[in-house]
C-alpha cells in the first residue's frame, strides 16, 4: 500500500520527499506517524495544506481555535498519548443485523482508556498521537472482542480526529471545567 507520512511540523512526506501542492491524489494513501507527532502536528498540517480543510465542515472553526491556543504546555494529567482506533460493530440481532464502522479518538493512561469528551483542545495538543487498533465486537459483547491490527489513510485521520473533536465544541461560558 502507497504510505504518507505525517512529521511533528506537520508537514507530509512520500517515499521520503516533502509533499507539496495538491494533495487530493494521497487522501487513499496509508498514514503512519514519524516521532514526536502530537494534535498539534495534525493542526500544523492543516495550516501547512490549507485544501485538506475543506474536507471536513469542523475543520475552520477548529483551526482557528487552534491558532488561539497556547504555543506549548496543553496537556492534561490522567492521559499520556491519544489514540486513534477504528470499531467494527455488528449489532442489531435479533432482528436485523447490521453493521457500524467508525473511527475514534479515544485517550490512553498505559493501557486504560479514557473518553476526551470532557476535555477541550487547549488541553490536548501536546498529547502523542498514536495510531491504533481496530476493535471487532460482535452484537454488542464487549467481553469477547476481537482486536486487529489495521490502518488509516489520511482522510480516515482527518475526518475521524474532526469527528471526535466536534463532541467538544462548545462555547467557554458552557464549560465546565474538571
Amino acid at each position: 500500500m502507497n504510505t504518507i507520512a505525517l512529521h511533528a511540523d506537520g508537514s507530509l512526506s512520500h517515499r521520503r520527499k516533502l509533499l507539496v501542492g495538491d494533495l487530493l491524489p494521497y487522501l487513499g494513501f496509508q498514514i503512519v506517524f514519524e516521532t514526536d507527532c502530537s494534535v498539534r502536528s495534525f493542526f500544523r498540517m492543516l495550516e501547512r495544506y490549507p485544501e485538506l480543510v475543506k474536507l471536513n465542515p469542523f475543520c475552520p472553526g477548529f483551526l482557528s481555535h487552534f491558532r488561539s491556543c497556547p504555543q506549548q504546555g496543553c496537556r492534561i494529567d490522567g492521559i499520556d498519548q491519544l489514540e486513534l482506533s477504528r470499531t467494527v460493530d455488528m449489532v442489531g440481532y435479533p432482528g436485523r443485523p447490521h453493521m457500524q464502522i467508525f473511527v475514534s479518538l479515544e485517550g490512553r493512561l498505559g493501557k486504560e482508556v479514557h473518553d476526551i469528551k470532557a476535555y477541550w483542545l487547549e488541553q490536548l495538543l501536546d498529547l502523542p498521537l498514536n495510531l491504533g487498533r481496530l476493535k471487532h465486537r460482535v452484537f454488542g459483547d464487549k467481553m469477547d472482542a476481537f482486536d486487529f491490527e489495521t490502518s488509516f489513510n489520511l482522510f480516515e485521520l482527518i475526518d475521524g480526529i474532526c469527528w471526535q473533536l466536534s463532541f467538544h465544541n462548545l462555547p467557554e461560558q458552557c464549560r465546565i471545567t474538571i
